[in-house]
């Protein structure tokens, strides 16, 4: 196809709704302009073709055997373009929300709260992707991120969900009644870390811990590794939000706490939400918000 040789969409657009409507202003009516402004486009696309498409001589416009021809075109090209755009837009919106989240939020906090969500919109589908592993947001993809830092992530949009700093915390029948740990000891202890992480590694060398622990590392998902953290089995990093209760308690003790800028973000590409997406996020603004 020789685009350069295609006559302006805008006079193609006039002319098939003319031939549907058989009359300017319909026409107009239909595309929202002025019955002057379907006229205008019609003789101008017979100027750029070179070919007679309508009849004038009678009361009112008919189309000549060219312009039936070329109608008929229309409304097969028009009309494959339209039920396409349909298919693909309800496609799009039938897609469940995209969220990347790690499994331990997933399991700490979000998923006590989604039956809430699923009472509230039984019609938005979500697709959850546990997992520590940056993602990229891209159209099509994951529609949102939920992602524990700064939020100073270059090229997408953040925004602060849930403040809470990061402490490491062991069991009492883990350290027993020893509160005061340097870091040197603590690489004596079991870790706990979330598959994917090296939390406990970056830790300890943070301050000056040039080895991993001692006693060795067990690696498992989020939803386990806060299990793991209450019977004894290792110290952890984790977000204190996720351990408050227990540490409230006794049953945890914090051993030392980041500082408190840091928290959960939603994570969003440059560009335009779908509605369930902006749907399920303001959702997540408002439990947020009750806490």
């Amino acid at each position: 196809m020789n685009w350069m040789e295609m006559p302006p969409l805008a006079s193609l657009r006039a002319f098939s709704a003319f031939a549907a409507t058989r009359n300017v202003v319909e026409a107009g009516n239909s595309l929202n302009v002025s019955h002057a402004a379907i006229s205008q486009q019609l003789r101008a696309l017979e100027k750029h073709l070179e070919i007679v498409l309508l009849d004038r001589t009678g009361k009112s416009m008919t189309l000549t055997p060219e312009g039936e021809r070329l109608a008929r075109a229309l409304h097969l090209g028009f009309g494959a373009i339209g039920d396409a755009l349909v298919e693909l837009t309800q496609s799009k919106q039938d897609r469940p929300v995209h969220v990347s989240l790690t499994s331990s939020f997933a399991a700490s906090w979000l998923m006590p709260r989604l039956p809430a969500f699923q009472a509230e919109h039984p019609d938005i589908q979500l697709a959850l992707d546990p997992s520590p592993a940056l993602v990229s947001l891209d159209p099509g993809g994951v529609d949102v991120a939920i992602r524990y830092g700064a939020g100073t992530w270059p090229g997408v949009r953040t925004e602060m969900l849930l403040q809470s700093p990061m402490v490491i915390v062991a069991a009492c029948n883990l350290v027993g009644e020893k509160t005061s740990w340097t870091p040197d000891e603590l690489s004596e202890l079991p870790w706990l870390e979330e598959f994917g992480t090296t939390e406990a590694t970056n830790w300890l060398a943070r301050r000056g811990v040039g080895h991993g622990p001692n006693a060795g590392r067990i690696s498992l998902p989020g939803n386990l590794l806060l299990e793991g953290l209450r019977a004894g089995q290792g110290v952890t990093v984790t977000a204190r939000h996720f351990v408050e209760a227990e540490i409230t308690s006794g049953q945890i003790i914090e051993l030392f706490r980041e500082p408190e800028n840091s928290g959960y973000h939603l994570v969003t590409g440059d560009f335009p939400l779908r509605p369930a997406a902006k749907t399920f996020i303001t959702w997540l603004r408002r439990q947020a918000g009750k806490m």
